[in-house]
């Protein structure tokens, strides 16, 4: 039966069954589309990466004997539309058949559903055979919960496939999580790896990106590509990971630095979420390097890594299919601020953010941290509207896809979910941005000062936040100190820190 599947952008699994032998009855549709640039603006290397990536994916697969089409942007038959695109080709060549990967955003979902129904064709979704966990696997742990705990979830993970594991139930070591042990500073007691690049030139995509007006924004060398967008290079990426950063990736997985923008961080969170790389299988190589190396490697340094890949990276995805499209609605607190325009140059006076941003625009990456701590910290204690910063967050990140972005943004960094993800808000004045970073003592801002002249604005913008929340806040048992605290401030000092919060809150272009 003469057939077209369809793989879009992120879907670059090599070792999916559709795949292992060619069949001259099967056609394989791959498209670069306006629709997919243009639902939100993006950061240039992201879509770079995608268009990088989907192009190489193509011609390994036309050299293995597969059919096929393939849609550059300029494509003369480019209706730059999914539907419009399968439509036209079904009614081309005939197609009797249309199959596709099941999408694992919400939008490309229903779209994709609609059109098949409509082509007047057989048509089937299948699994993207990428993912540890079914769609629906958390909701089903945690049915009739009011929180999903992370922690439940990475344990089952660990024992379903054997990570680290005594026997059947007992982890190594008896210990499931060595979070505590990394938290650290970057303290420069070990010095740092060169960032790996691969020196691809991209010029050509750029070119056609600015040819067909295509509005992204952030920096791109065309010259000098830093990312990986194939399976080679991604294993290469890996390796260097293992060998490089893995021994002390534990450590300072939460420090920020502004001298070294990736740390220690593995940055194949692009090939993993294309699919290039499976999961499991960085999980295992992981492992196995670490099993070699237990002399020179600590297991906390392990187990933070597959915490990440195995643990956090599928419970994002659960709690996605579980709530949405209700998701995308979340916002417990009522924000409506405007994002600072800063947040689109990294003009600002705050060092802390200024860095982060600057980082966000240069390198499409900023760590988790980063992301959680300074520049959605700053956003959820000066009430941006969680519309906002999705797309922000969507647009910058090159490993932004919504089913991990917007789970993260709503629910981890804006507690927009009131608590389903994340037990209490993630805010912090600038005591643990100090405490993680040395942005604090070059900023123009004083990190010590509450109000007056160049107090940081995380300080009184913390209090105020709770101040302004203690409705919905104050009886959270994970809270801790800070309603106390605030209740024994004296009148006085408590009032002009408020007052010079809302002086800040007034003119946030300005800080």
């Amino acid at each position: 039966m003469r057939t077209l599947r369809l793989l879009l952008g992120d879907q670059l699994n090599a070792e999916h069954s559709w795949f292992q032998q060619a069949d001259d009855q099967v056609w394989y549709l791959m498209m670069e589309m306006r629709q997919e640039t243009d639902y939100v603006m993006h950061h240039v290397q992201k879509v770079v990466a995608f268009f990088k990536a989907m192009r190489a994916f193509a011609a390994e697969r036309e050299a293995e004997g597969h059919q096929v089409i393939y849609y550059e942007l300029n494509h003369p038959h480019n209706q730059q539309s999914l539907p419009e695109n399968v439509q036209q080709l079904v009614e081309e060549y005939g197609f009797e058949r249309f199959e596709y990967q099941m999408p694992d955003e919400y939008r490309l979902d229903e779209q994709l559903r609609e059109l098949g129904e409509s082509l007047g064709i057989e048509y089937q979704a299948v699994d993207t055979e990428h993912f540890l966990t079914q769609r629906h696997e958390l909701a089903d742990m945690f049915a009739g919960k009011k929180t999903y705990l992370m922690e439940t979830f990475y344990r089952n993970m660990r024992k379903r496939y054997d990570v680290m594991m005594q026997d059947e139930k007992t982890p190594l070591t008896g210990q499931w999580n060595y979070d505590q042990n990394n938290r650290q500073p970057y303290d420069g007691k070990v010095p740092v790896p060169e960032p790996l690049s691969f020196g691809e030139n991209v010029a050509e995509i750029v070119e056609l990106l600015e040819a067909q007006g295509v509005k992204t924004f952030g920096e791109i060398d065309p010259d000098n590509f830093l990312w990986p967008t194939t399976r080679q290079e991604a294993e290469e990426a890996l390796e260097f990971f293992l060998e490089k950063c893995l021994p002390y990736f534990g450590t300072y997985q939460d420090a920020l630095s502004k001298e070294h923008w990736s740390l220690f961080h593995s940055r194949i969170s692009f090939p993993i979420n294309a699919k290039i790389l499976h999961p499991l299988y960085v999980t295992r190589r992981a492992v196995a390097h670490w099993e070699g190396h237990q002399d020179e490697i600590d297991i906390s340094q392990i187990e933070g890594f597959v915490r990440q890949v195995i643990g956090w990276r599928e419970y994002m995805r659960g709690v996605y299919w579980a709530h949405m499209p209700e998701y995308a609605e979340k916002n417990f607190f009522g924000h409506d601020r405007k994002l600072p325009e800063w947040y689109w140059t990294g003009d600002t006076k705050m060092n802390c953010l200024h860095h982060a941003i600057r980082n966000s625009l240069d390198n499409a990456y900023a760590h988790h941290i980063q992301r959680l701590m300074v520049t959605g910290n700053f956003a959820l204690l000066a009430g941006i509207d969680p519309d906002e910063l999705d797309q922000w967050y969507l647009g910058i990140y090159i490993d932004a896809i919504e089913w991990v972005e917007i789970t993260n943004t709503r629910g981890m960094s804006q507690y927009a979910d009131g608590g389903l993800v994340g037990t209490k808000p993630y805010v912090s004045s600038a005591n643990y941005i100090d405490k993680m970073s040395d942005y604090c003592k070059s900023c123009h801002y004083a990190k010590t000062k509450k109000h007056g002249d160049k107090a940081c604005p995380f300080n009184s913008l913390y209090w105020h936040f709770y101040e302004r929340n203690r409705d919905k806040l104050e009886k959270n048992p994970r809270i801790g100190f800070v309603y106390p605290t605030l209740n024994k401030m004296k009148p006085d000092n408590r009032q002009m820190m408020m007052e010079q919060a809302e002086e800040y809150l007034a003119d946030l272009n300005s800080l």
